[in-house]
C-alpha cells in the first residue's frame, strides 16, 4: 500500500510532466510506459524463477522495493525523458524483482480455498495505497502552486517506509518454497500444464484490450480538467478498484470465473467506449471509474487462475512467464494507442481498445465452459 501511494504520486502527474514540462509526444508516453511495464515484465520470470531455486521469497521482495525507493527522486531530477525513462526502467527493474515472489507467497500463505479472497484482499490495499497516492498529489499540487516537481519529492517519503515495514515486519514461512536441487531450466517450464498456458494466453488477451493509465490522465486533461485536479481521474479510478477488488475476489472463489471475466471484459468496454466520446471531466471520470470496476473483476481473477494451475514448485516462474507475457502485450498496446493518439485522436484510441475488448469476450464465448477445469483442480 506504502508503495502504491510514493508510485502513484509520480505516476498521476508523469504523464503531464512528459508532455507538458519535457516536451514529450503521445507515441513517446506510449513507448515509456510500455517499455517501462514489459521491462518488469522480463524481471519477473527470472525473480520467479529464482524464488523457487531458492524456496525464500523475502529476500528478493525487500531487494525489489529498495531498489524502487532508490528510483523515486530521480523523478523530480530529470531534465529530459531520457532521465525519464532510466528512471522508469530501474524501478520497473525493481517492480519485477518483488512481484512474481511477492504473488507467489501470498499463494503459499493462504488456504487453497481462500486464494481467491487472498488475492483480492492484496489488490485492493494496493488500489487504496493508488487511491491515497493521487489525493495527495491534488493536495500538493494545490499547496505547491502546480510545480509538478516539488510533488514528486513527497513521494520519497512512503517508498521507504515500505522497505521499513517489510524488513521488520513480514514473516516468511519456512515451508513457503521447496529449494530445487538445481537452476530450473526449459525443461521444467514444460512441466507447467496445458491448462496454466491457456490462462497465460488468456491473460495476454485481456492486456492487449487495455494499455497503460497514462492515457486516462492525458484523457482527463485533454477534456479540459485543470493540471492540479488531473489525478482525481486516477484516485476515481482506484476507488472503484479498491472498492470492489475483494469482493470479486471472493466471488471467484464461489461462482464460474469464465462469468466474471466476461463481466471485466464488458466493463472495459463500457470504459473504452465513455473515453471516447467524453467531452467533459464528469464523463472521464465516469470512465475511469467503469476501468477501475474492470481491473477489480479480473486482476486477482487472473492471479487465482494461475495459482490454482501451477504446481506449488513452480508457482514463482509460473507467475513470473504470466507477467512476461503480459508485459509484451501491454507494451504493444501502449505503442498502438499513442500512435493512434498522435495519428487520430483521443477517441480512436479509446474506440480500438473497446473493439479489442469486443473481439475477446466473443474469443472466451466460443472457449466455451473450458476455463473452469481450473476450479476442479482448486478443489482438489
Amino acid at each position: 500500500m506504502f508503495m502504491d501511494i510514493s508510485s502513484e504520486i509520480v505516476h498521476s502527474l508523469l504523464p503531464v510532466f512528459m508532455v507538458t514540462v519535457l516536451g514529450a509526444s503521445m507515441v513517446t508516453v506510449g513507448i515509456v510506459e510500455g517499455i517501462a511495464e514489459a521491462t518488469a515484465a522480463i524481471t519477473k520470470v527470472f525473480s520467479g524463477a529464482l524464488s523457487d531455486y531458492l524456496g525464500k521469497r523475502k529476500f528478493l521482495l525487500v531487494f525489489g522495493y529498495t531498489l524502487a525507493a532508490f528510483t523515486k527522486p530521480v523523478f523530480p531530477l530529470a531534465t529530459s525523458i531520457r532521465w525519464v525513462l532510466a528512471a522508469r526502467f530501474v524501478d520497473r527493474i525493481g517492480k519485477g524483482i518483488r512481484g512474481a515472489p511477492r504473488d507467489a507467497l501470498v499463494a503459499d500463505i493462504a488456504p487453497p480455498q481462500l486464494r481467491g479472497a487472498a488475492y483480492g484482499l492484496r489488490q485492493a490495499l494496493d488500489s487504496i495505497g493508488a487511491f491515497i497516492g493521487p489525493l495527495l498529489a491534488v493536495v500538493f499540487m494545490v499547496c505547491f502552486a502546480n510545480d509538478i516537481r516539488e510533488v514528486m519529492w513527497v513521494a520519497v517519503v512512503p517508498a521507504f517506509i515500505t522497505v521499513v515495514l517489510l524488513v521488520l515486519y513480514v514473516r516468511e514461512p519456512e515451508h513457503a518454497g521447496a529449494a530445487a536441487k538445481a537452476p530450473l531450466t526449459l525443461a521444467d517450464a514444460k512441466r507447467l500444464p496445458l491448462r496454466y498456458w491457456l490462462v497465460v494466453l488468456l491473460g495476454a488477451v485481456f492486456t492487449l484490450a487495455r494499455f497503460s493509465e497514462a492515457f486516462l490522465v492525458l484523457r482527463a486533461q485533454d477534456v479540459g480538467l485543470a493540471l492540479a485536479y488531473v489525478p482525481i481521474v486516477m484516485m476515481v479510478m482506484n476507488l472503484f478498484y479498491a472498492g470492489f477488488a475483494y469482493p470479486f475476489g471472493v466471488a471467484s472463489d464461489r461462482i464460474s470465473r469464465r462469468t466474471l471475466l466476461l463481466a471485466g471484459l464488458t466493463l472495459l468496454i463500457a470504459a473504452d467506449l465513455v473515453l471516447a466520446v467524453a467531452t467533459s471531466p464528469l464523463l472521464a471520470f465516469v470512465g475511469a471509474a467503469l476501468w477501475g470496476l474492470h481491473m477489480a473483476c479480473t486482476q486477482g481473477l487472473l492471479a487465482k487462475l494461475v495459482a490454482d494451475t501451477a504446481p506449488a514448485e513452480l508457482r514463482g516462474t509460473a507467475f513470473g512467464i504470466f507477467n512476461l507475457v503480459s508485459g509484451g502485450a501491454l507494451l504493444l498496446a501502449s505503442v498502438i494507442a499513442g500512435a493512434l493518439w498522435s495519428v487520430f485522436g483521443p477517441s480512436a484510441t479509446f474506440t480500438a481498445g473497446a473493439a479489442f475488448a469486443t473481439l475477446a469476450a466473443f474469443g472466451l464465448l466460443a472457449y466455451g465452459a473450458r476455463p473452469q477445469a481450473t476450479k476442479q483442480e482448486a478443489g482438489s
